[in-house]
């Protein structure tokens, strides 16, 4: 079934007075549960497209459904409920808050959608533990390795259940051995049935993938299963 579905999608960005072309007519479907990479070059369409998938951007043209949902026709209210419910979001860059501690960080989108206090403790507790950080509760991510960080951030992404995770280039700040971490952790949550997007430039980390879209020039060059 399904998740998402793109059709002749668009999008140019307006530089002075000239209107630049970045998607050309995307045409794609992503199925429940599916690992879909998205590789090509910089430049190529790549990130802008997940923005979009993400409801931070809007396309120009075409069209673009989550569980049915066109979420071009969406207004921003309804397009920042989808952000913080249907999606969780693993950054390069990892984008915790470092005044507050590792519970509190995966606790916050949970805060957001108004859950109950102690419901929200015991989940973001769960969560920490799931990714290998139940000791590391209370410490804020100023004390933590940069894979640790990253297990962090996933479990944040975790918090409100999310239809689909988008993960852009999240082993690009890290070692060969925090990678194969955060790459085991991902290879388990799609076991489990999670549906997951990865922007990525390293070919190694698409081995865990079942699906290799290469785009080019705002277009969608090959899709390998």
């Amino acid at each position: 079934m399904a998740l998402v579905e793109i059709s002749n999608l668009e999008k140019s960005y307006r530089v002075g007075e000239t209107d630049v072309p970045v998607l050309k007519g995307i045409d794609l479907e992503i199925d429940e549960g599916e690992f879909v990479a998205l590789m090509g070059p910089s430049g190529c369409g790549k990130s802008t497209l997940m923005n979009i998938l993400g409801c931070l951007d809007r396309p120009s043209r075409g069209r673009i459904l989550l569980k049915g949902q066109d979420l071009g026709h969406l207004s921003d209210r309804d397009l920042a409920r989808i952000r913080r419910e249907e999606i969780g979001f693993v950054f390069q860059n990892f984008n915790l808050i470092g005044r507050i501690s590792n519970l509190k960080n995966v606790e916050l989108p949970m805060t957001l959608k108004e859950t109950a206090k102690n419901l929200r403790r015991d989940r973001a507790m769960e969560l920490l533990e799931s990714v290998g950080l139940g000791h590391r509760l209370d410490y804020s991510p100023s004390n933590l390795s940069g894979g640790e960080r990253q297990r962090v951030a996933i479990a944040r992404a975790l918090a409100n259940d999310p239809s689909i995770i988008l993960a852009d280039e999240p082993t690009g700040n890290l070692d060969e051995r925090s990678t194969s971490d955060i790459m085991d952790i991902m290879r388990e949550l799609n076991g489990e049935g999670r549906t997951i997007v990865m922007v990525t430039h390293d070919i190694e980390t698409t081995r865990c993938c079942n699906r290799v879209i290469w785009m080019r020039d705002g277009t969608i060059q090959e899709d390998a299963s």
